[in-house]
């Protein structure tokens, strides 16, 4: 048995050999003597959580269907849940600093932080992603709104100019019916002009008697050579000098014309694509030439009116009909003269024009093409204004005499020029 006094120094030699740790302690002791504290920043954190899920449901929600407006509104309480559980992780680590020892209580409390802050690093990631698509769906939002604007202004103006030009409902109740642009109205206009041609080539021919001419000689002159099967047949060489003459420069979009760019009735802006070929000839189809001239003789089509009636109308054969030039004079000088002569070529004229405007108000536009004296006739692309001719016996292929109408090309389809044919017989 040991003395007393041994004892009691082997025993104080043992606690001075046993390790103490202060700090740990008194965060255990922090931690144990709170646990009010504890618990409320454990719910805390368990509902910031359960709220993220919740916005995080949300931010989902309103991708299907996409609403840009709901989608911020989600974003904006996400990205507020993530500062809230931020805030919370700061506070937790500035009131409880890591201890060197842990109770198995504090590891598992560790460990559902570190989940949760794993989920959060996923859905930071996922926002990202979700934000980056919104951006891209505003970006296609905003260019379909500028395309809807652009087509709305378009439209606007169209029926702005349709209204100007007294082709709206006029407040009769009943809305305007537009054509459609198709090969059979280019064809029904196309026949119009051919009428117009027709119809113009009478008077002209009549004035030329009435005047004494030599209408043998003048048709020779206009195209030497052709073998007419008769004689009154020679009315289609003034046919043809009239339609070379109105329908020269029609392969140019601007006809001819020194500029299309004046702002007048037939342009209302500085575009010449097919919708404004097709405006244009919608705004003139069923107006009276002069009327529309009177309302602005300055307008392109006047223009077109002026120059072709100079063209076809020469000098010597103006002052034959009428015995002087004062016509012409007033037409060079800008007037529109309402004489029945002229008003009679202004109905050829608006015939031409229109059909110009709208076969350029295909895409690709109509394309005119002629037939030279002398092609082989060929029924693909040709059409014989006499009917029921006979071919010469000798079995030769008949040859074109002079071209009435040129024919035109619209995408794969062919509007048939019409030709005389030369050197045939016609039967009864």
């Amino acid at each position: 048995m040991q003395p007393s006094g041994l004892k009691e120094t082997q025993l104080n030699n043992n606690n001075n050999n046993q390790k103490v740790h202060p700090q740990p302690m008194e965060q255990q002791q922090s931690i144990n003597q709170n646990p009010e504290a504890m618990e409320a920043l454990i719910s805390n954190l368990f509902g910031n959580i359960s709220s993220l899920k919740s916005a995080y449901i949300q931010l989902q929600s309103a991708h299907t269907p996409y609403d840009p407006d709901k989608i911020q509104e989600a974003d904006k309480v996400v990205i507020s849940e993530l500062k809230s559980l931020s805030e919370l992780k700061h506070l937790y680590r500035e009131n409880n600093p890591k201890p060197v020892c842990v109770s198995p209580q504090d590891s598992r409390l560790a460990a559902e932080i570190q989940e949760q802050q794993s989920l959060l690093k996923t859905y930071e990631v996922m926002v990202k992603k979700f934000q980056s698509e919104i951006q891209n769906k505003d970006s296609e939002i905003k260019q379909m709104m500028e395309k809807i604007e652009e087509a709305n202004q378009k439209r606007l103006k169209l029926e702005k100019n349709l209204k100007l030009r007294g082709m709206g409902d006029g407040g009769g109740g009943g809305g305007m019916e537009f054509p459609d642009l198709t090969v059979e109205l280019f064809m029904s206009n196309y026949e119009a002009a051919a009428k117009a041609v027709h119809d113009f080539s009478k008077p002209m021919i009549n004035m030329m008697k009435a005047a004494g001419w030599d209408l043998d000689s003048a048709a020779e002159s206009i195209e030497h050579g052709v073998d007419y099967a008769k004689r009154p047949h020679k009315k289609y060489a003034f046919e043809s000098y009239i339609c070379q003459r109105m329908f020269s420069g029609f392969q140019q979009r601007t006809f001819s014309l020194d500029s299309e760019r004046t702002a007048t009735m037939d342009d209302d802006d500085d575009d010449d694509d097919t919708e404004t070929f097709f405006r244009q000839f919608l705004s003139l189809k069923d107006m009276d030439p002069l009327d529309a001239l009177c309302a602005n003789p300055d307008s392109n089509f006047g223009k077109f009116c002026r120059g072709k009636y100079l063209v076809l109308i020469h000098p010597k054969m103006e002052a034959s009909f009428f015995g002087n030039l004062d016509q012409r004079d007033y037409v060079a000088g800008g007037g529109h003269p309402r004489t029945g002569f002229y008003q009679a070529f202004l109905k050829l004229a608006k015939s031409v024009w229109i059909l110009h405007r709208l076969a350029y108000s295909f895409d690709p536009a109509a394309k005119i093409f002629q037939v030279k004296k002398g092609s082989e006739f060929s029924d693909s692309y040709m059409e014989s204004v006499l009917k029921n001719i006979v071919v010469d016996e000798k079995g030769e292929s008949p040859r074109v005499g002079l071209m009435v109408m040129p024919g035109f090309w619209i995408g794969g389809s062919v509007v048939q020029s019409r030709v005389y044919v030369s050197g045939v017989k016609v039967v009864e």
